[in-house]
């Protein structure tokens, strides 16, 4: 999975944690950074964390199912679980769309 380059003055730090590359990560990842491009271009920085390889990092976020999204910045913390594929929940998520 590739990642945007770092920003320094990224305004969404985002943590999508995934248990691996299968098809449902693979596809919220995609979901994202479609997203991303389309509403946040040059604002934000996705950080992909695999559970397999670290699974210890799900308890500071207390992630309870795979894949999920949290913003990190900015506050509040937002989570949202899936594989990112309703692009208007996503948005709503994300506050970057006001809730229906």
């Amino acid at each position: 999975m590739n990642m945007p380059p770092k920003s320094p003055v990224a305004e969404f730090e985002l943590h999508l944690y995934v248990a691996g590359q299968t098809p449902k990560s693979l596809l919220a990842f995609a979901n994202l950074k479609k997203i991303c491009e389309e509403n946040l271009t040059g604002r934000y920085v996705i950080k992909v964390i695999d559970l397999l390889e670290n699974p210890q990092l799900a308890r500071g976020d207390q992630i309870l199912a795979i894949p999920t999204l949290v913003r990190k910045l900015p506050a509040p913390m937002r989570k949202i679980i899936g594989d990112l594929s309703n692009t208007e929940r996503v948005l709503v998520g994300l506050d970057l769309i006001p809730r229906p």
